[in-house]
């Protein structure tokens, strides 16, 4: 593995005008991305759009679905479709913090006899983490990739090591098997960008699934996109124009999660404990942003905010014992707030 690199500053903006351009690249590397992950993927298109949305609005996600629906082949195959490292750590309940970080390791020089400490980098470093069943490790070691997550680093020993970018980290969550499992903290489901539910395929998908599955399957895929293209398509989305009327329809509708505020529904205030934070408008609006370019828009719009509503909240909405007793799940309570609150 390479030693850790210290982060470069990202280009000057573009004008106007460049961006434009940019944009049409963007949506025509999408339709390429998605054709690549096709290859060995079969349906699961939602979550194939979130997945991208994520990459390119710089947000991590957090994939929940039952074993065998092809979340870890599906974000390796991305990985190779843009030309970048990705690591797999499996979480289990000895995992240490230093086993996601890295360590120091004592080596001694064999001429001069000295010893000295070299870091040797974890997993962490790559470009694309892919965090397996991250529930079932223990809090501290869920905590290793808070500093990363949030600030592109790590430090270990006092020193501190800037991560290559682009940095994403994708974890997968097992919602049936709970025995040996450890919840994760709110403040690290809040450093996911996205909740991406995977459900199970269609009966045709399932049938294509075991047909292609059970016979030789592409063993390459052709890279779309290289890193520092990627970084220059994350460094565009920012840029990309969104209303005032956008920006405020997106407070809104996250204002409204919460139970005290004044435009909170009865279902909300029944419901749920505590409701979003500020981090989830700004990622509602980041991801509407990178929702829109990929599809070829030069500005996001109030359709890309309400599609994105229900992934940005579902794992940010921390419901009370009456919701628990009474079955009302996130979902209805996002689709509530959805039908109070109109465009």
């Amino acid at each position: 593995m390479t030693e850790p690199v210290r982060s470069t500053p990202p280009p000057p903006p573009s004008g106007a005008a460049s961006d434009v351009v940019r944009v049409q690249q963007l949506a025509s590397a999408r339709d390429e991305i998605v054709s690549r992950l096709k290859q060995r993927i079969v349906g699961q298109e939602e979550v194939i759009e979130l997945l991208l949305i994520a990459l390119f609005a710089r947000g991590h996600g957090l994939f929940v679905g039952v074993p065998g629906l092809a979340k870890t082949l599906l974000i390796t195959t991305l990985a190779e479709a843009l030309s970048l490292h990705s690591n797999r750590i499996q979480f289990t309940p000895d995992l240490m913090p230093s086993d996601v970080t890295g360590t120091d390791v004592l080596e001694e020089d064999a001429t001069t006899g000295k010893r000295h400490f070299r870091f040797i980098p974890g997993p962490v470093f790559t470009n694309i983490l892919l965090a397996d069943e991250i529930n079932r490790a223990p809090p501290k070691t869920q905590a290793a990739l808070l500093q990363s997550m949030a600030e592109g680093q790590v430090t270990a020993s006092g020193n501190t090591y800037a991560l290559e970018q682009p940095y994403l980290v994708f974890a997968t969550q097992n919602p049936i098997e709970q025995e040996g499992t450890y919840p994760l903290p709110e403040a690290q489901l809040d450093r996911f960008l996205f909740q991406i539910d995977v459900r199970y395929p269609s009966p045709h998908e399932e049938v294509d699934i075991v047909k292609r599955t059970t016979a030789p399957m592409p063993t390459t895929i052709t890279p779309v996109l290289s890193a520092q293209d990627i970084v220059g398509f994350q460094d565009l989305v920012p840029r990309v124009p969104a209303a005032d009327h956008v920006v405020q329809h997106a407070v809104t509708l996250v204002r409204a999660s919460r139970p005290d505020d004044g435009k909170a529904s009865d279902l909300v205030r029944k419901n749920v404990a505590f409701g979003a934070g500020p981090r989830a408008s700004q990622g509602l609006i980041l991801g509407a942003k990178a929702r829109a370019v990929l599809h070829g828009r030069y500005a996001a719009e109030i359709d890309d905010v309400r599609a994105l509503l229900e992934p940005i909240l579902m794992h940010r909405l921390v419901m009370n014992f009456r919701a628990e007793a009474e079955g009302v799940t996130p979902a209805d309570v996002i689709e509530g707030i959805k039908q109070s609150i109109e465009p």
